[in-house]
């Protein structure tokens, strides 16, 4: 795998953390904060394991504000992976 896509990540979201009480996870949540979406640290530290397993890279919970910005952040972990 080379990368990730929003809806690949909105999948691991699921996986892990389950569906959001107050978001569509189908909208439009590229932007929005994940504490806007319903999901807590203990959250994020289980996506954080997630795309660590499933793909390899280390993201730290911290870094994760918005889904749009967690999928940037690992593309750009693998782009720098790559070179």
């Amino acid at each position: 795998m080379s990368g990730i896509t929003l809806s690949q990540l909105v999948t691991l979201i699921r996986d892990c953390a389950g569906e959001s009480d107050v978001a569509d996870l189908d909208g439009d949540i590229a932007d929005m904060g994940f504490d806007e979406l319903g999901y807590d640290s203990l959250a994020l530290l289980e996506l954080s394991a997630r795309i660590k397993q499933t793909l390899g890279i280390e993201v730290p919970e911290g870094d994760m504000r918005t889904p749009g910005g967690t999928v940037r952040l690992i593309n750009d972990m693998f782009s720098g992976k790559d070179a």
